[in-house]
């Protein structure tokens, strides 16, 4: 009866106002009320049953030219106690992470890809599933990210969407033996960070945009 785009409203209402759903429903119906409509507003059941598998729209501008991604990750935690215990009485066993990955847009520096998973899987394992979020008809120029994604899989991934990628090789890296572009160019890459140093190939790259 109610499309996703109402029942996330309804759930961002929610959170902005920290609200219960019970009284989130009286919130919205309210709304719909002063408006002059005569609408019904979804109930907490209907509420607390979509929001487990609801896909989350993230609205976005679309850049005037190229798009250029910024990726990279961060930690939730969602169990333990605060920092100043942490510090004081030394970590507990209970405290739980989650990873939150994220893809901005460079020039308009909005969210344009997001991926929640467990802290036990690596960067690289997710920027395949962060491009899939891109529509396929929108011009991706480049994807910038740490050193954490310099793998065949994260560059065969960018190299797929016809982008160009700006991945620093990690210090202990070695050439690729394998022919394919992707490969050919990470090891042309490798050879001009020996030659002119890490520091000038992000200056030159302008990888320092992240």
């Amino acid at each position: 009866t109610y499309s996703d785009a109402a029942i996330q409203c309804c759930l961002m209402i929610k959170s902005l106002f920290r609200l219960s759903l019970r009284m989130v429903t009286g919130f919205v119906q309210s709304l719909i009320k002063l408006c002059g409509l005569n609408w019904t507003a979804p109930d907490y059941s209907t509420l607390c049953r979509r929001q487990k598998y609801i896909d989350i729209a993230i609205s976005y501008q679309k850049s005037s030219y190229g798009l250029h991604l910024l990726m990279d990750s961060t930690g939730l935690k969602f169990l333990g106690e605060g920092e100043w215990k942490r510090k004081k009485h030394g970590a507990e066993y209970r405290r739980q992470w989650r990873k939150l990955h994220i893809a901005i847009d460079a020039e308009t520096r909005q969210i344009r890809a997001i991926q929640l998973t467990t802290n036990n899987i690596s960067d690289s394992q997710v920027l395949g599933d962060l491009l899939d979020q891109i529509p396929q008809d929108e011009q991706i120029d480049s994807v910038y990210t740490d050193g954490a994604y310099d793998t065949k899989q994260c560059r065969q991934a960018i190299a797929d969407r016809q982008a160009h990628a700006v991945i620093p090789p990690r210090k202990n890296a070695k050439p690729w033996k394998d022919t394919k572009s992707s490969s050919l160019e990470r090891n042309e890459l490798l050879r001009t960070v020996k030659r002119l140093g890490r520091t000038l190939w992000k200056k030159w790259s302008g990888y320092h945009r992240r």
